[in-house]
């Protein structure tokens, strides 16, 4: 019998290391256990950009489209950022979970309330950094931002920070090592619930009853 896969969603300000972590969380993953684990891949109406592949990146449609299957009530969330369409496939997600495989959601905290709604079960997981000091360094590190856009990204990410307690658990991320353990003890976490144990270890309690209660027979 196939254990279903659990449910994660990573929020995180932009600049906490989420990304990495997810990354780092999936390669680690894979050397250590046989249960399989992705990052869900989003429907979006924007275009690709240069090296994004459909169906790797993004599930790359047409607005009109994605409206239709907001009409149909298709995603388990979704949202209009700066023009663009972004969403979470409802039964993508349904049919990796029936497959045994644990399903990561990259999502903000307002995706994460529209999916907790439909999936109570749902384990989310905030990303912080460690100071403000730390994620403005971070930013700038990049290389990518003027003053403006940094300046920009800041207010956004304390918006982002002030709905830390609406998450399961919480992971400073000031030691990237320490942090992806963090994040490896919640995930380890989940799939250890006896929900989890009843299935994937029924085999095991099956004998081990049978022989206690032959035990008591004689």
């Amino acid at each position: 019998m196939i254990v279903p896969g659990n449910l994660f969603i990573l929020s995180a300000p932009s600049g906490a290391g989420k990304s990495s972590l997810i990354k780092a969380l999936l390669k680690q993953d894979k050397q250590t256990s046989a249960r399989a684990m992705q990052v869900s891949v989003s429907h979006t109406t924007r275009d690709a950009r240069p090296g994004e592949n459909n169906g790797e990146h993004y599930h790359f449609v047409s607005v009109t489209e994605f409206k239709k299957q907001i009409n149909n009530h298709a995603f388990y969330e979704y949202a209009e950022v700066f023009g663009n369409y972004y969403g979470t496939s409802a039964a993508a997600i349904d049919a990796q979970l029936a497959q045994g495989i644990d399903v990561f959601l990259d999502i903000d905290w307002q995706g994460a309330q529209q999916v907790r709604m439909k999936k109570p079960n749902v384990t989310t997981i905030f990303i912080s950094p460690p100071s403000k000091e730390e994620l403005e360094s971070r930013l700038r590190s990049r290389g990518q931002d003027s003053d403006e856009v940094i300046a920009s990204r800041m207010a956004q990410s304390q918006a982002e920070c002030s709905h830390y307690h609406e998450f399961d658990y919480i992971i400073v991320n000031d030691n990237f090592d320490q942090a992806l353990l963090d994040l490896t003890t919640v995930v380890n976490n989940q799939r250890l619930k006896c929900r989890q144990q009843t299935i994937a270890q029924q085999e095991l309690f099956s004998t081990l009853l049978n022989n206690e209660a032959t035990k008591t027979a004689k």
